[in-house]
């Protein structure tokens, strides 16, 4: 395995690292952050590290999300066609695009929060793209070359509030803790999406969620185009692609995340992430 990028707190600080061989190591001294221009160029800043000098990370460190100056996060709808007929819904023609509070976002071992009077938080296992070089009109051709790695993302979704409490998505997409993302960011070059990602979410060990990248309805290159058509994409901007069939509110009777819940949640060659669910403290 190439090096990836990593990021970790210690003492109130996010900081960088890079995950190489099952071992963590610190690159604070040598990077600034996974931001900016260090994700515009991330191959080339992992391939410059000489990973046998660098410190591993202290003992009290603890995961967080892979990306830094995220100020953007973007999220599409129904962008598989399982997930399209669990929800009883149409294929449009352009994909469904909404956004979640940049508050939302959080690391790949942080509890998931259940709100208090939310009634049904419900799991989505997502491919998240992070953009590296920005820009508008995107064509789909060089929509790639705008991309800097990809991440496992969870699109924690309060459906009660998504639904029916008058008002688009974004009310049931961004409670704190409803955007796990991590734990690497993987560089796009160490990504084949031609061959297809299998993605997975399990809740108390068993498999809610099980597909593969290949069968999303917009593909990648798509989503960057389109969404570039009507906003400026900017470096560290995520982008989570869909979900897949297997959501709780799509199961008969649905079933929504609880306190004392375990989720896991995986795609091949990115990493998993794990999550207690928890009640919201007064």
């Amino acid at each position: 395995m190439n090096p990836v990028a990593i990021r970790f707190r210690q003492d109130g600080r996010e900081k960088p690292g890079v995950w190489l061989n099952g071992q963590a190591y610190d690159v604070s001294a040598l990077v600034e952050d996974w931001s900016g221009t260090h994700l515009e160029n991330l191959q080339q800043q992992l391939d410059a590290l000489d990973v046998g000098t660098l410190p591993a990370l202290p003992a009290n460190a603890q995961p967080a999300c892979p990306v830094g100056g995220v100020r953007k996060i973007l999220a599409i709808g129904l962008n598989y066609a399982g997930h399209l007929a669990e929800m009883k819904a149409e294929r449009r023609e352009d994909p469904m695009l909404f956004s979640k509070a940049i508050t939302a976002l959080a690391g790949p071992e942080d509890p998931i929060i259940i709100p208090r009077d939310a009634e049904a938080v419900d799991w989505e296992v997502e491919l998240v793209v992070v953009i590296g070089r920005g820009g508008v009109r995107i064509p789909r051709e060089q929509a790639l070359a705008h991309v800097a790695g990809y991440c496992v993302g969870i699109d924690v979704s309060e459906r009660h509030w998504q639904k029916k409490r008058g008002g688009q998505f974004i009310k049931g997409k961004s409670a704190d803790s409803f955007g796990p993302v991590g734990p690497w960011l993987v560089p796009a070059g160490q990504v084949d999406l031609h061959q297809g990602l299998d993605l997975q979410l399990s809740v108390n060990g068993q498999v809610k969620q099980r597909s593969n990248t290949r069968l999303m309805l917009h593909d990648v290159p798509a989503l960057i185009a389109h969404v570039s058509t009507f906003m400026r994409l900017e470096t560290g901007d995520l982008l989570f692609t869909g979900t897949p069939d297997g959501v709780g509110m799509g199961r008969t009777p649905p079933e929504y995340l609880q306190p004392g819940d375990q989720v896991t949640a995986r795609i091949a060659g990115l990493g998993e992430q794990h999550h207690a669910v928890v009640a919201e403290t007064p």
